[in-house]
C-alpha cells in the first residue's frame, strides 16, 4: 500500500521570531494538590528541610521550566497576600471560595520564592484585582522588590528575607471577564482598575513587566470587545495581554480533537489583530506581546470534581490522567505558539503538579511523568532559538468542526549559537505512517543527532504510578540526512522530535 507523503522546506531566512524561553513556563495555583501534596508535603520521606518534595523538584528540573505563574488562577481573586507571610504558626486558615476548600496558608510568597530557586525558575506573580486593588498590589511589589528602609520592605526583612525577591513579571488579576470570578468586572471596570494598578506598581518598581487580562476563552460573549476595551485603557502601561484556552475530547472524536490546535491558531491571530487595532488607534509604536498563561487539555476530571466534599484541605481536584492523544494535542498547541513566536512571548502550561499536570504524585509516596510531560520537555529543552516558518505540503482531512486539517503539524527552531536545528512534528493520521521529505539545503553539513518518537498502539494509553513507562519516547526514529535532504517516517498518531547538529 502506498504510504502518505508530506514535504517541507526549511530556510534560515524564513525567521518568525526569537523564542522567548518563558514560552515554556508553567503554573502553580493554590488548588487541589498542586501545592499541598504536590510541590510541598511536610513529613514526606523525600521532603527537604522546608517540606518541599525533592522528587518533584527533580522532575521539574528535567522540564527546564523558565517561569511559573503563582498563586492563581481563580484563587488569587480572593487572596489576601498578607495571610501567607510571617510566622507560619500565626497564619490564618481561610475559606477558599474559588474552589470550595480551606486554605491553610502554610505556603505563601516567601516560601514560593524559595521553592522557585530550588527548581531554577522565575516567578510570574499575580495580584488580586477581584476583592482588592491598587493599594494592596503596590504594597506587595514593595514587599517583594524594594531593598529596605520602608514599612513593607522592612517587614519582609523581619520575616527572614534580607534581599528582595525581584520578581520581574506580574499578572494584573485573573480572568476578570468571567462571572465565576470573585470580583467579576466589566471591561471598563477592569480596564480602569488595571490601569491605576499598573501605574502604582511601576512607580514602586519601574523594571517590572505587567500582563493585563484578556478573555478567559474565545467563547466568551464579550470576546474580543473585552480585549479592545481593556487595551484602550492599559495599552501604554502594560507589556503583555493574556490568553487562556483548554480543549477536551468529551465526545471521543480523536480526529476532531487533534484538530483543535487550529482553533488555537485562529485565537492567537484574532488577538494579535485586536492588539494591532488598538496600536493603530493610539498611533503607538509599541507592539503588544502575548502571554498564553493558561493552556492545556482539561476534561477527564470534570465528573469526579463535582463529587468533592466542600471545605476540606487540598482535595484531589482537576486530576486529569492523560493519554497519548492528549500528549499529541499538547504538542500541536506548543507548535501553534512557536508559529507565532514573534508575538507569543510567554506561556504557562496549566498546571505543573497534580492539577491538570505533567507531573503526578502520591501523598506519602512516589511521583511519575504523565504523557504530556514529554512534548513539553522536548520543546522546553530543545526548542530554544529562532522559530523558522516551514513551507509544508501535507495530506489533509476534514473533521466535525474543521476542514483541511493537515496530517502534518510542525514547527522548527534554529539555535545558531549551538549550530542546532530541532524539528517538532505531529502525525495526526489515525491509520497511516507519514513519509516526510525535508529540503534542508542550508543545513547540508548537519547530521541527525536524534529522532525521538512518542507513540503507542493504543491512543488512549496513559501512565500510572504502577506503570510509569507505558507511554514514553523512544529513540527508534529513522530520520536520515544526506546532501541537505532529510527523510523520516512519522508513525501514525505520533509526536516526533528530530534534532540536527553541525557535523
Amino acid at each position: 500500500m502506498m504510504r502518505k507523503k508530506a514535504s517541507m522546506i526549511i530556510d534560515k531566512e524564513f525567521a518568525i521570531g526569537e523564542v522567548d524561553p518563558r514560552l515554556y513556563g508553567s503554573f502553580i495555583e493554590h488548588l487541589g494538590r498542586a501545592v499541598y501534596g504536590g510541590i510541598y508535603e511536610l513529613g514526606h520521606p523525600d521532603a527537604d528541610e522546608q517540606g518541599f518534595r525533592k522528587d518533584v523538584v527533580a522532575l521539574i528540573q528535567e522540564l527546564a521550566v523558565p517561569i511559573v505563574r503563582y498563586p492563581g488562577g481563580n484563587f488569587v481573586s480572593g487572596y489576601n497576600w498578607e495571610d501567607g507571610v510571617g510566622p507560619v504558626t500565626e497564619r490564618k486558615k481561610r475559606l477558599e471560595l474559588a474552589w470550595g476548600t480551606i486554605e491553610t496558608n502554610e505556603i505563601g510568597t516567601n516560601e514560593f520564592a524559595d521553592w522557585a530557586k530550588k527548581v531554577g525558575t522565575e516567578v510570574m506573580m499575580a495580584v488580586n484585582l477581584g476583592t482588592r486593588g491598587p493599594d494592596e498590589a503596590r504594597n506587595l511589589v514593595e514587599y517583594c522588590n524594594h531593598p529596605k528602609g520602608t514599612y513593607w520592605s522592612d517587614l519582609r526583612r523581619s520575616h527572614g528575607y534580607e534581599q528582595p525577591h525581584n520578581f520581574k513579571t506580574w499578572c494584573l488579576g485573573n480572568e476578570m471577564d468571567g462571572p465565576w470570578q470573585i470580583g467579576h468586572k466589566t471591561a471598563d471596570e477592569y480596564g480602569r482598575t488595571a490601569l491605576e494598578t499598573a501605574k502604582v506598581m511601576k512607580w514602586v518598581d519601574p523594571t517590572i513587566e505587567l500582563v493585563a487580562c484578556g478573555s478567559s476563552n474565545r467563547a466568551m460573549a464579550t470576546f474580543a470587545q473585552w480585549e479592545a476595551t481593556v487595551l484602550d485603557h492599559t495599552y501604554d502601561h502594560v507589556d503583555y495581554l493574556s490568553l487562556h484556552t483548554y480543549y477536551g475530547n468529551g465526545d471521543n472524536d480523536t480526529a476532531n480533537f487533534l484538530a483543535k490546535s487550529l482553533d488555537m491558531d485562529d485565537f492567537i491571530h484574532s488577538i494579535i489583530a485586536t492588539c494591532d487595532y488598538i496600536k493603530a488607534k493610539k498611533r503607538s509604536k509599541k507592539n503588544m506581546m502575548l502571554s498564553f498563561d493558561e493552556w492545556n487539555v482539561w476534561f477527564h476530571s470534570n465528573e469526579s470534581d463535582k463529587k468533592i466534599e466542600r471545605w476540606t484541605i487540598a482535595p484531589p481536584q482537576l486530576e486529569d490522567i492523560y493519554t497519548l492523544e492528549d500528549a499529541l494535542l499538547v504538542g500541536c498547541m506548543i507548535i501553534s505558539m512557536l508559529k507565532r513566536a514573534d508575538r507569543v512571548k510567554m506561556a504557562c502550561l496549566a498546571q505543573l503538579v497534580n492539577v491538570i499536570a505533567p507531573i503526578m504524585t502520591v501523598n506519602g509516596g512516589g511521583s511519575w511523568r504523565q504523557t504530556i510531560f514529554f512534548p513539553y520537555m522536548h520543546a522546553s529543552v530543545y526548542g530554544r532559538g529562532v522559530s523558522l516558518k516551514p513551507l509544508i505540503q501535507s495530506p489533509k482531512y476534514d473533521s466535525k468542526e474543521f476542514t483541511d486539517v493537515p496530517m502534518l503539524e510542525s514547527a522548527i527552531v534554529y539555535n545558531e549559537a549551538q549550530n542546532q536545528v530541532t524539528i517538532f512534528a505531529v502525525n495526526r493520521d489515525l491509520e497511516d505512517t507519514l513519509e516526510l521529505a525535508v529540503d534542508l539545503r542550508q543545513f547540508a553539513n548537519y547530521r541527525v543527532v536524534e529522532h525521538s518518537i512518542l507513540e503507542n498502539t493504543d491512543h488512549k494509553a496513559s501512565n500510572t504510578m504502577a506503570n510509569p513507562q507505558n507511554v514514553v519516547p523512544h529513540a527508534g526514529g529513522d530520520a536520515a540526512l544526506q546532501d541537505g535532504r532529510l527523510s523520516a517516517s512519522l508513525p501514525k498518531l505520533s509526536w516526533n522530535m528530530i534534532r540536527l547538529a553541525l557535523s
